[in-house]
């Protein structure tokens, strides 16, 4: 019997609001080569090579130069789709789901993401796509190492999803640790290609109509911005995740970072090596010397036209400080 195919879905449409100055509109942060001299992106697509035969990227007009040369890199051959502008993850996976024969099976992953663990993931992706096969959809739940506010949280019972949640406060993240009854939520997905476009049509008929109209009147990959506009800007989870009854959780074990924040890449520059000075500081863009007097746990972010000094709990405040430049229209966000 002949398997299904297995297409891995790779996201790279996303900013990085939260990284600025970092990553800009130009350059999101799944192509800044600072993770071990790689890009995230990079790292995405050799990490899912041996376990798909075919690649999707979906992009937007700005980056779709920049996935290219990765995957020109990479010599893997790919399907591109370009957004003409950016409608959230439940078109893009639309997108991916309308370009596939409804029986193969797809992996969807964000391109800015860290995982450690080789066999552990591999492991769950096996698991993911064996219950896809009967007719699932699958999303990938983490299990937390600690309280964090930054991430949504699922919550479990065996494989089966009780509740999402939204990114809690302290005290809540606090809670659904202690209960151990609460995942990670990674914004990873398995399923048939065929199975999430009736979900999507079950649940959320305008998106799917609209996609599918997007999508027959693309060329050459690239997507009309006029008919772009017209499907509403909604997640998945929103579309489908929090509202179909096919859903399914694999609980994960790999080590995992969506490397959203500055405290997040902190984190892990830490352990590969990154200098910290003894009061837990630490500078990224620049070799020049730079000093920290009095202060702690700070970091000191050098670009070429803007640097950033914050308190690695702060970091989550960066995305705010995006917004009010974003609103000045200024030119230090491309």
């Amino acid at each position: 019997m002949k398997r299904n195919s297995i297409k891995h879905v790779i996201l790279s449409g996303g900013v990085g609001s939260r990284l600025w100055p970092l990553s800009r509109k130009s350059f999101p942060k799944q192509y800044l080569d600072i993770f071990d001299g790689k890009s995230l992106f990079e790292m995405t697509v050799e990490r899912n090579y041996n376990l798909a035969d075919e690649v999707i990227v979906i992009g937007n007009l700005e980056n779709t130069h920049l996935s290219q040369s990765v995957m020109d890199k990479s010599k893997i051959a790919y399907v591109n789709i370009i957004e003409s502008t950016p409608r959230n993850t439940a078109a893009a996976i639309a997108f991916a789901a309308f370009a596939s024969e409804p029986d193969d099976i797809l992996i969807v992953t964000p391109s800015d993401h860290i995982i450690d663990g080789e066999e552990e993931y591999n492991n769950a992706i096996s698991a993911a796509i064996a219950k896809a096969e009967e007719g699932n959809i699958v999303t990938f739940g983490i299990l937390p190492t600690k309280p964090e506010t930054g991430y949504g949280y699922i919550e479990y019972k065996g494989d089966r999803v009780v509740s999402f949640r939204e990114k809690p406060n302290s005290v809540t993240a606090q809670e659904f640790i202690s209960k151990g009854s609460f995942l990670w939520n990674s914004g990873m997905f398995c399923f048939k290609a065929g199975v999430l476009l009736e979900e999507l049509k079950l649940y959320n008929p305008e998106v799917y109509e609209k996609s599918k109209i997007a999508w027959k009147n693309c060329k050459d990959g690239k997507l009309d911005r006029e008919l772009s506009m017209d499907i509403p800007s909604i997640s998945i989870d929103y579309a489908v995740m929090e509202r179909s009854k096919k859903i399914k959780v694999v609980p994960a074990k790999f080590g995992w970072s969506d490397l959203g924040s500055f405290e997040s890449v902190y984190e892990y520059l830490k352990t590969i090596g990154h200098p910290v000075d003894a009061y837990g500081n630490m500078v990224i863009g620049t070799k020049n010397y730079t000093a920290f007097l009095g202060l702690e746990n700070t970091i000191f972010v050098h670009t070429e036209t803007a640097n950033l000094i914050l308190h690695k709990d702060q970091s989550q405040d960066v995305k705010t400080l995006y917004n009010q430049l974003e609103k000045l229209n200024s030119d230090l966000l491309n």
